[in-house]
């Protein structure tokens, strides 16, 4: 960050960096720690091939709207929300993952979803697991586990673990990952690691999900590390989880489910920052995903159960917030009976990858010219993500697949021309899902454009694409009345659908066939001969890159009091940089009326005759746990609570008839670098 003729800033000067990796853009926010204030906010392609290269651009242009040059030593703290595990979830992308199912019956397997989510995912069941006092029902079969994993590791980037009632007793899931590392050297996630829930079906796909997502945010920390080496910083980094806490890096690494709603969660934190409101309705609006959350009184609805994700219900303690592929590059499809649709799927604008390769206007020409061909792939390409490793391989792929990605470079290629038979769709659709291509084709982000709406990218290439669009589903030659038509109800459908998920989110109740709501969210406003009107209680707090485009319209449809705080584009990163540390431990004791009582967590198993000594060593354990966890992810001096629910046999006296406590052991604090930020 040398090298220029600014000025230099106070030395006693110390700023927080804010970064959000979206799906389209990279945020940063620079925050003056004392001064409680924004100072640089800056957008940046994400660049997925390499993020390094996104997030050292959008620190850098931050950076450089200062008016004074920032020593890096005067950086006390660079902290990143992420959407990729979000997206990732949503999308089905996600590494090559092997599955250890231990003790599990058939049914068991089944209630998992595994099999079902992803389709040709290699499992083992092996016997051993425990009951629910957490004795061993049998020893850990090591010899089918060996033989399972000569069969997986080839194909495989990272296993997974689960097995019965290992929270009461993780110890063939340990006896597990040390035999998988020991003969792979290769990434593994336990579902105690992740939830001390009972639910083991629950517990083994969250771990899946853990597991698929474990090389993606290990490449987004090891890209903003790249990134603050080429900047010359050396500071903490932190990231923000689904709860909207942070954690030091290197401890999520290994847990990046938790990550799962880490961007909302931020934007939910920055938007409260921004807006200076208790309560009101979130509604953060990127490329893929529109993200939904409340904030009563002050704090944020927490879904204890765990967060649902792409119709995925995990057990990640998280924000409460509704995610639907609903974005700015969600894909457009038009339909033979003159409806669209908008979503889930997300794509490359057109009008963005014209800019970037100008020779695709070119072949948008060559599109509009043939009349005979192509029909429903005209106006679409495919391509590398932005920075990928050309020669970089995969695990997990078909010969054809294989094939199909040597084809594919970083220029853009028609999809027409690649896609020439089943098979080739196949695997252009499958490499698409893992994440490894991109295909662009129209989007609310291009339509935006034709309408005047936006200007970011080439509108020309926007325009040609929704005269492609405009004449597959119309059967006619395009006009500029048909194409602005087509343009008009493509926003008019995102409004709709944005519209519905704030009803939606203020209902609490699903509603989305209901008559009365559809006629509002349309914009009509009556039903029959009957004016309707619904909104919201309280404000819509709007924040992300598109919400301009799209919510002033929403607000006339719902009449609802809508809030776009300065800043709000850069929400999330505002947010990632505010947050706290915090951490929950849970621990049980059980007594089963014989005298005995069990103490149970994910760290260990007691036996007690003596209900106090128990019950005091449980409550320490869950402190200990939790303040050690949260000086882990990088808060020093937290502070714990503890909350102790009991339940006794009937007829109980005293202690002795102590039949369940759960402890639960709450621990908060503050990164040190954040701290003048709260003052």
């Amino acid at each position: 960050m040398a090298g220029t003729d600014k000025p230099a800033a106070p030395a006693s000067v110390s700023y927080l960096i804010g970064v959000d990796t979206g799906g389209t853009y990279t945020d940063a926010a620079v925050i003056e720690a004392r001064g409680h204030r924004i100072i640089a906010t800056a957008k940046a392609i994400t660049t997925k091939g390499d993020l390094a290269v996104g997030v050292a651009e959008a620190i850098t242009q931050a950076l450089a709207k200062l008016p004074h040059e920032v020593p890096p030593q005067s950086i006390a703290m660079v902290s990143v929300s992420t959407t990729l595990a979000t997206n990732a979830v949503v999308e089905g992308h996600g590494s090559a993952t092997g599955v250890v199912l231990i003790g599990f019956d058939a049914a068991m397997v089944e209630r998992t979803g595994i099999a079902k989510a992803f389709p040709d995912i290699p499992m083992a069941v092996v016997a051993g697991g425990h009951n629910h006092a957490g004795d061993a029902i049998c020893p850990l079969d090591t010899a089918a586990l060996e033989a399972a994993l000569a069969g997986m590791n080839a194909k495989v980037d990272a296993f997974s673990v689960a097995s019965t009632f290992a929270v009461r007793n993780a110890a063939h899931e340990h006896e597990a990952r040390d035999l998988i590392v020991a003969r792979t050297g290769k990434p593994v996630t336990l579902s105690t690691e992740l939830s001390s829930a009972l639910d083991a079906p629950r517990r083994a796909l969250t771990a899946v999900l853990n597991a698929r997502l474990i090389p993606r945010i290990s490449g987004l920390i090891d890209a903003v590390q790249r990134a603050m080496a080429q900047l010359d910083i050396a500071c903490p980094l932190m990231i923000v989880k689904g709860d909207g806490s942070l954690a030091l890096a290197e401890s999520v690494a290994t847990r990046p489910i938790e990550t799962v709603l880490s961007g909302p969660a931020a934007s939910l934190v920055g938007a409260q920052w921004l807006s200076g409101l208790d309560s009101f309705i979130l509604s953060d609006m990127g490329g893929t995903t529109t993200d939904l959350g409340l904030l009563i009184d002050g704090r944020p609805k927490v879904k204890e159960e765990g967060a649902e994700v792409g119709g995925w219900r995990t057990m990640v303690r998280a924000i409460d917030v509704r995610t639907i592929g609903l974005g700015g590059d969600s894909e457009i499809t038009a339909l033979a009976n003159g409806k669209i649709t908008v979503g889930p799927q997300r794509v490359a604008p057109v009008s963005l990858i014209a800019a970037r390769y100008p020779a695709v206007l070119s072949m948008l020409r060559a599109d509009l010219d043939d009349v005979e061909g192509g029909g429903s792939m005209h106006g679409k390409f495919v391509l590398l993500p932005f920075a990928a490793d050309s020669d970089k391989a995969a695990n997990g792929l078909s010969a054809r697949e294989a094939e199909m990605l040597q084809t594919i470079t970083h220029e853009p290629k028609p999809l027409r021309k690649l896609a020439t038979s089943l098979s080739a769709q196949r695997a252009i659709s499958s490499l698409q899902r893992k994440g490894l291509i991109q295909v662009s084709s129209l989007t609310p982000s291009d339509v935006s454009h034709v309408l005047g709406l936006q200007d970011n990218w080439s509108a020309e290439a926007a325009t040609m694409a929704t005269q492609l669009a405009t004449r597959l589903r119309d059967m006619k030659m395009p006009t500029p009345e048909r194409t602005r038509a087509f343009a008009t109800q493509v926003w008019s459908e995102t409004v709709r659908l944005t519209g519905l998920a704030i009803l939606q989110t203020a209902f609490g109740v699903d509603m989305a066939d209901n008559a009365l709501t559809q006629a509002v969210c349309t914009g009509d406003g009556k039903l029959g001969l009957a004016a309707v009107s619904l909104k919201p209680t309280i404000p819509v707090v709007a924040v992300g890159g598109p919400v301009k485009v799209y919510y002033e319209e929403v607000q006339r449809r719902l009449g609802c009091e809508l809030v776009f705080p300065e800043f709000c584009e850069v929400a999330n990163a505002v947010g990632a940089a505010t947050g706290v540390v915090a951490h929950s431990v849970t621990v049980e004791v059980m007594g089963d009326g014989t005298g005995l009582f069990r103490l149970h967590s994910y760290a260990s198993t007691k036996q007690f005759t003596n209900p106090h000594e128990a019950l005091a060593e449980a409550q320490a354990l869950a402190e200990q746990l939790a303040h050690d966890a949260v000086v882990e992810m990088g808060a020093p001096k937290p502070q714990v609570k503890l909350s102790i629910t009991k339940q006794y046999m009937p007829n109980a006296r005293g202690e002795e008839g102590l039949l369940q406590a759960v402890i639960v052991a709450e621990a908060i604090g503050r990164p040190n670098a954040a701290a003048e930020v709260a003052a």
